[in-house]
């Protein structure tokens, strides 16, 4: 990845959901765009954080504490915001799309997960920009 990548039209150039594509990668972490809209799963990466920064429209985070007690955290266009590892997390969006920072190889359904994985989630560690889901 030499050349610089343009966000705006790499967001343009899919439109899966959750299904997050790579623009670049730094040390051992990778740099993520997706699309968001709908619900996703509940689930936790045990030994990372994740970061995210909304690029547009709404991002939700609901978080879990160990005692089972849960908040949302409402993103909208310029926040960013940092999940813990170890804690439990369910994305969900009325339509926008974020940029995330992992380490490579990160799941988007985490170390473990909560149910089924609904149809629009892919699970992945991510997809090259410019090769198909």
């Amino acid at each position: 990845m030499s050349d610089p990548v343009n966000v705006p039209t790499a967001l343009a150039s899919f439109d899966d959901v959750y299904s997050p594509r790579i623009v670049a990668r730094m040390n051992d972490y990778d740099v993520r765009i997706a699309h968001t809209k709908g619900e996703h799963v509940w689930h936790v990466h045990e030994s990372t954080d994740e970061f995210f920064l909304v690029l547009d429209g709404r991002f939700d985070i609901a978080l879990r504490d160990a005692d089972g007690r849960e908040r949302t955290v409402v993103l909208h266009r310029g926040d960013a915001f940092v999940v813990p590892k170890g804690i439990e997390h369910k994305p969900s969006s009325p339509g926008g799309s974020i940029l995330m920072f992992e380490p490579s190889g990160t799941s988007t359904t985490g170390d473990r997960h909560e149910g089924a994985i609904p149809e629009h989630v892919d699970s992945t560690a991510g997809h090259d920009l410019h090769q198909p889901r």
